[in-house]
């Protein structure tokens, strides 16, 4: 089975200046726990509900109003290929320790996002 064929399509970005209010409302929105993050067009990074968590609020003088996602993004990305095999993909997930990873396309466009929920469902 192809990462395509169980992924969530159409994912989106955000740029690192976004207010960690307005990633805060687009998970709700879309009833998701990370946005990946973009600049020049490339993955930067990622914002997950546990970064806004324990490298924002969880800080004392941190400021939620004035915040982006910059400040509490985990830098650095890793992802897979639409194209790529499921149990590798799971397998990357597992070795990198990531529930969720951005999927590119042969263009190195992203299509979508894998979750490790999208993987449990495919194999039952």
């Amino acid at each position: 089975m192809k990462v395509r064929d169980v992924m969530h399509k159409g994912a989106f970005w955000v740029g690192p200046d976004t207010t960690i209010a307005d990633i805060a409302k687009l998970m709700h929105k879309n009833d998701i726990g990370a946005v990946p993050i973009g600049e020049d067009d490339k993955l930067i990074g990622m914002v997950t509900d546990r970064d806004i968590v324990c490298k924002g609020l969880a800080k004392e003088d941190f400021d939620i109003r004035g915040a982006k996602a910059r400040d509490v993004m985990t830098s650095g990305i890793h992802c897979c290929g639409e194209e790529d095999e499921l149990d590798k993909a799971a397998a990357h997930m597992e070795e990198v320790k990531v529930r969720r990873l951005p999927v590119i396309d042969k263009n190195k466009r992203m299509v979508g996002v894998l979750s490790r929920h999208d993987i449990a469902r495919a194999r039952t």
